[in-house]
């Protein structure tokens, strides 16, 4: 099961996607992390998905990341008598907190917080940005706007705010339920939706508790101007290219692409880029020469994963799709420009030891004959550090925790194996030689390098590296039996 490629790839798990066949189908075509969306589907249908991927994993004898994405709050309008209504450039229309069904001149805008945070000047937008408003007078409970797009408004289509920071929790009481579901049910990644800034993610992280790792949804306008502090914040974070460009002129989503996906990779954290990627293929079996080339844009970026979403979850070739992306990516990455362009890229900071440790393990890749990269580690760290250099051979991380193992196979280049606790250094590298020679990655008379850290299972201690032969080490590990 070892993959041709560094970067990953999530598949959303749906209706065309939710029995052990299918999923096993789309493991083995190119999956590598399976996005449980809590938006759709119950707790018990999702239960079901996240035992049959674990069922998976036992039998491949491989760590799957799961990811459960939460839906965040959703802003809606009222239902209308008519069930929908056409509004005309220039028309006069109220929103307000009257629950009567609406008509041509006002609807049900069921959000108090929306009115308490608008100013005169604001724009609304109405289903995915194809009506915009425009705010000429408000109060505490009424919008009286004129309508700059027109087009049909129907029940309960979803409303934005993109100028403004609207006093709302990214986590609703759905979304808390639903925390609480997929940690305890044992998640890796908790993606949070709507983050407007860093606080929104300290109090997920309060409710997490350490059960899990958490993924920051860039969605909002607010994201992008406080992504800084919300990196800082996160263990990761999700480009969600949809909602940026409904609240953002779509010509701003892709520099704004590009910069987070290098912050993120300045940073050492996971990046997905995600929404759209391959969306014709939810009906055709091949995708359009554009979506191949929004994919490919991403890899070339150094993303740590691209995400299929509705074209995994609910279309007609979820597999086809897992296995157009896994084809994309490889053919991306034996191009030679992709390795020039990493390595412009690549970020010159050397902050500590650990740092010099995985740089100076990634030049030898570089300058060498060395197969694999192999990274002992407890919490992770040290196989971030060496995934944020991109190193032109693999990574093996090698721990004895399972759930850094799941965590970490969001992470570039990375082939996570599980090991036992080690004491000794010269142990370390005969497992890491057995690992190299298991998987793939290498013969006898192949090289390694091994990085770990003295004392052992001390989070953050990589303070040592070897260049070492397999058949040497696997001698070794004759005499050590």
């Amino acid at each position: 099961m070892r993959r041709l490629r560094s970067v990953k790839i999530v598949a959303t798990l749906g209706p065309a996607s939710d029995d052990k066949e299918t999923i096993q189908a789309l493991f083995e075509a190119g999956a590598d992390v399976f996005r449980l969306n809590m938006s759709h589907g119950t707790h018990d249908e999702l239960r079901v998905r996240h035992a049959i991927i674990r069922e998976i994993e036992r039998e491949l004898d491989r760590p799957i990341c799961i990811l459960a994405d939460l839906q965040g709050p959703k802003l809606r309008c009222g239902a209308f008598a008519n069930g929908s209504e056409m509004l005309l450039k220039g028309a006069s229309f109220r929103l307000d907190l009257d629950t009567t069904p609406g008509d041509l001149n006002r609807v049900c805008l069921p959000h108090p917080e929306i009115f308490a945070a608008l100013d005169v000047g604001e724009t609304l937008l109405v289903n995915d940005g194809k009506i915009r408003l425009k705010v000429e007078s408000c109060g505490k409970d009424f919008a009286d706007c004129v309508v700059e797009v027109g087009g049909e408004i129907s029940n309960r289509k979803g409303v934005n705010v993109p100028d403004v920071i609207l006093p709302l929790a990214a986590l609703s009481d759905k979304d808390r339920g639903d925390l609480e579901f997929a940690c305890a049910l044992g998640v890796d990644w908790i993606a949070l939706s709507f983050v407007q800034r860093p606080e929104d993610v300290l109090e997920a992280r309060e409710l997490v508790d350490g059960r899990a790792a958490i993924l920051s949804k860039i969605e909002k306008p607010a994201a992008v101007k406080a992504f800084g502090a919300i990196l800082m914040v996160s263990d990761g974070i999700m480009v969600a290219r949809g909602d940026l460009g409904v609240e953002l002129p779509v010509q701003n989503v892709p520099p704004i692409q590009k910069r987070l996906v290098r912050a993120c990779r300045h940073a050492g954290k996971p990046v997905i880029v995600a929404t759209q990627m391959m969306e014709s293929m939810i009906t055709s079996p091949i995708p359009t020469r554009a979506e191949v080339s929004d994919v490919a844009t991403a890899i070339y970026e150094g993303a740590d994963a691209v995400m299929l979403s509705a074209e995994s979850a609910a279309g007609d070739y979820p597999i086809e799709a897992v296995t157009m992306m896994n084809n994309v990516a490889i053919e991306v990455e034996q191009d030679p420009t992709y390795r020039e362009v990493i390595e412009a890229s690549r970020s010159a900071e050397r902050a500590s030891v650990a740092d010099a440790i995985t740089v100076a393990a990634r030049e030898i890749a570089e300058t060498t004959e060395v197969n694999a990269i192999c990274c002992f580690t407890h919490s992770g760290t040290t196989a971030l550090k060496v995934a944020r250099e991109r190193p032109r051979v693999p990574i093996i991380a090698l721990t004895p925790l399972v759930g850094t193992a799941r965590r970490l196979s969001l992470s570039w280049g990375m082939h996570c194996v599980m090991t036992a606790e080690v004491r000794r250094f010269k142990l370390a590298v005969v497992s890491a030689a057995r690992a190299a020679k298991d998987y793939g990655f290498g013969e006898d008379e192949d090289s390694i390098v091994v990085t770990a850290g003295i004392p052992f299972n001390v989070a953050g201690s990589t303070n040592i590296l070897r260049v070492s032969k397999i058949e040497m080490r696997l001698m070794d590990d004759l005499d050590t039996e």
